[in-house]
């Protein structure tokens, strides 16, 4: 390869990353207090939840499925820890930091098997993931306003609270989770043969069978690990709103589904990285806020952020074949 073409190759793997630095300066210079420190640890937090979704959804998407349950799986999650909470502590009468202590691994457990139903409806009876999943939305929605009634469950202790709003010095808590998911993710992508599994089974899902790899309980791991990190975030949101309700986590799905596409993951499977999904959760994370900032709709965010999916297809898909003209 010339010396243009190698030039050429690392602009491409940065042009991300090169237009988020050009969008941070320009609303730097036209949003109010877009670059001031509690600004950016709000962007910081408010990416934290999803993103920790985000990481685990960049498994599903690198292996050529999709998740669309994630955000009903975050009301679902914090109402039933809220739920538990209140009737192991009130009604059975257990001390406080065992009754939120069983009542968080209670909902992790559903989630789990929420993520286990999913893949085993997906993988043995062969029904498309969007289909499973998009069920899965409706039913665990519906679930968590029939357990809390259409309203949020209160009665957690006030040091619960810590798991979605408190600071370790001055970072935000839940981005120190998120940085955690970051890492297990990007060691089991980069470093496991498991992660190697996912890139074949993402790529052609007839050849990593006939190769030997179980398909089935590949993709099974995947979807239990997005819905358990899906319950974590629902957990973690339900403390800082101090209460579970059942109208969070709408558009989660599409958020995190958005950071992975952005960051340059490939629909049909095959490609993605977590470097590319940490970019996209801070460009949409960034984006939304500086809306935000500058007083423009909520109806005009929902348009932009349907815009930005395509445009990052479009542009995905415009640099792969432009490489690929170079290469040959």
């Amino acid at each position: 390869m010339s010396q243009k073409k190698k030039q050429n190759v690392k602009i491409s793997e940065w042009l991300l990353e090169i237009i988020l630095l050009v969008m941070i300066v320009l609303f730097g210079i036209i949003a109010k207090n877009f670059l001031s420190v509690s600004n950016l640890f709000n962007i910081l937090r408010s990416i934290s939840f999803k993103g920790i979704i985000a990481c685990m959804m960049t498994l599903v998407i690198i292996s050529g499925e999709i998740d669309l349950s994630v955000g009903s799986t975050v009301a679902f999650a914090g109402v039933v820890t809220a739920y538990f909470n209140k009737l192991f502590s009130q009604t059975l009468g257990m001390p406080a930091a065992a009754a939120i202590l069983a009542a968080m691994v209670l909902a992790l457990a559903l989630s789990a098997l929420v993520g286990m139903v999913i893949a085993m409806i997906t993988t043995r009876l062969r029904v498309p993931s969007f289909i499973v999943t998009m069920a899965a939305m409706q039913l665990l929605r519906g679930a968590a306003l029939l357990t809390a009634n259409g309203f949020p469950i209160q009665g957690y202790p006030s040091w619960f609270k810590f798991l979605g709003s408190g600071y370790v010095g001055p970072v935000p808590f839940p981005a120190i989770v998120f940085a955690v998911f970051l890492f297990i993710t990007y060691y089991i992508l980069t470093q496991t043969p498991f992660g190697r599994s996912v890139y074949a089974v993402g790529s052609n899902a007839a050849a990593a069978e006939l190769s030997g790899l179980n398909v089935k309980r590949i993709k099974t791991t995947i979807f239990m690990l997005t819905s358990v990190a899906a319950g974590i975030a629902g957990i973690m949101v339900s403390a800082q709103l101090n209460s579970g309700s059942p109208n969070v986590g709408e558009s989660y799905e599409m958020d995190a589904i958005a950071s992975v596409i952005i960051g340059g993951a490939s629909l049909s499977g095959g490609s993605g990285t977590i470097r590319g999904t940490l970019v996209g959760c801070i460009f949409t994370g960034i984006l939304m806020n500086s809306m935000t900032l500058l007083g423009i709709s909520d109806y005009w965010q929902y348009v932009v952020r349907g815009s930005l999916i395509v445009f990052a297809v479009f542009l995905n898909t415009m640099v792969k074949e432009a490489l690929e003209e170079r290469e040959k």
